[in-house]
């Protein structure tokens, strides 16, 4: 199968609405929404898609459901990709020093 290349470095997939990114991640196109997070937020808040529209009014519906099915699709690999998300910020947590003002309200 041939990929349809756009001039800004995004794949065509073959879901309406979703493009992947120079680093391979699904994205809704002409939106900058990563599938992922829209992913998360359904498995962690439990928000239906007429929610998630709600939620991000500047995406259609139909984008959200797209965005959906190439989610339960490629459910392996997003969740991978939000398992290192959440790996990098417990990463940058433990490695970043407190500030002088966080210090200071610990210090009450």
């Amino acid at each position: 199968m041939m990929s349809e290349t756009f001039k800004d470095g995004l794949v065509k997939t073959s879901y309406e609405h979703i493009v992947l990114d120079a680093r391979g991640r699904a994205v809704i196109a002409n939106t900058g929404m990563k599938v992922k997070q829209l992913a998360a937020e359904h498995l962690n808040w439990g928000w239906s898609p007429e929610e998630l529209h709600f939620q991000h009014p500047h995406i259609t519906l139909g984008e959200v459901y797209s965005a959906l099915a190439y989610y339960w699709d490629h459910r392996i690999e997003i969740e991978q990709e939000l398992r290192d998300d959440s790996e990098y910020v417990r990463q940058l947590r433990e490695n970043t020093p407190e500030s002088p003002l966080i210090a200071r309200l610990r210090q009450g």
